[in-house]
């Protein structure tokens, strides 16, 4: 038989072999770029942060001796590892889904980002409406903290911090302190520091050198009168609140700062997620017109004779 039939169509696509870039447009790239690599940035730098978090919670664990605190909300290097550990897991679903086009990693990011954010909000909301019963919890954690001073080497530091910062002491007032059995007010308590209170609670002078660690020895006798002159006397828990409401600007700008950057990091993955699914459908159907290219790809010269041999 002759020449009987020519194929007239170019190479056609093959699915698979065409990347997600090679199917957009210049001005699509571009954008489509800025969005995959904006959102693998922010994430790959908590995703560092979250790891150096993680790293030194493991560090101060392990430093620790083993009869010491193991709570969550009173062992600071336990809730630094808690912390950077679920950041970390955040943080990789969104590199790895925002750099390898994985839409499931992403959708795993975007709902986890979204509920982080409606907790936020929610607390938010509850602290405002419920403030005195958050302010008892907090009291009676601050207090709890107190009573476990020297039984946690970080608490005890985060606590001497805290005082130092705020000039502070105890939770409502310096004698607060008679909570924790070495500074325990009595009689027969054969601790040195009784009725005392840390050293972190004295007040330093400008020109002091050498710093005094038993300046607050016996100042729980004292009336706040005489024992303010060596001694913060105000409560941390106030202290706090009035830091809080002096920078209310700073408070609520970091804190919206957080929920916009949320907001941002939620929007470029569902962004990313809507180009993926874009070049996905743009796929299928290429695929389905060079199919229907292939069939109508076959002529045939006119008045040609099927039974020549």
């Amino acid at each position: 038989m002759g020449d009987l039939l020519h194929l007239s169509y170019s190479r056609p696509w093959i699915p698979g072999t065409m990347s997600l870039p090679a199917l957009l447009r210049g001005d699509e790239m571009r954008g489509y770029r800025g969005i995959k690599y904006i959102l693998f940035i922010c994430c790959y730098i908590f995703w560092v942060v979250s790891g150096v978090l993680a790293a030194v919670g493991i560090y101060a664990k392990i430093a620790k001796e083993r009869d010491v605190v193991d709570t969550l909300t009173l062992d600071p290097a336990l809730l630094l590892v808690i912390v950077g550990s679920v950041m970390f897991l955040i943080t990789f679903l969104g590199c790895c889904g925002s750099l390898r086009n994985t839409t499931c990693l992403l959708r795993m990011f975007l709902v986890i980002l979204v509920l982080i954010l409606l907790l936020q909000i929610a607390a938010g909301v509850v602290g405002y409406l419920f403030t005195d019963m958050v302010m008892e919890r907090t009291e009676r954690l601050m207090m709890k903290a107190i009573v476990r001073y020297r039984e946690d080497q970080d608490l005890e530091n985060a606590i001497d911090f805290i005082q130092k910062k705020f000039q502070c002491c105890g939770v409502e007032s310096y004698k607060d302190w008679s909570r924790n059995v070495y500074f325990e007010c009595l009689d027969t308590n054969p601790s040195l520091e009784a009725c005392g209170v840390p050293f972190s609670c004295c007040v330093h002078l400008q020109n002091q050198t050498v710093l005094n660690t038993m300046c607050g020895y016996g100042m729980q006798q004292l009336e706040q009168s005489l024992a303010r002159h060596d001694v913060f006397t105000v409560g941390c828990l106030q202290k706090i609140i009035s830091w809080a409401k002096n920078n209310l600007l700073l408070v609520g700008g970091l804190t919206v700062g957080l929920l916009l950057l949320e907001v941002c990091m939620i929007c470029l993955a569902s962004a990313q997620i809507t180009w993926i699914k874009k070049v996905r459908l743009q796929k299928k159907e290429n695929e389905s017109r060079s199919k229907s290219e292939r069939k109508d790809s076959f002529w045939y010269p006119a008045f040609a004779d099927f039974d020549d041999e």
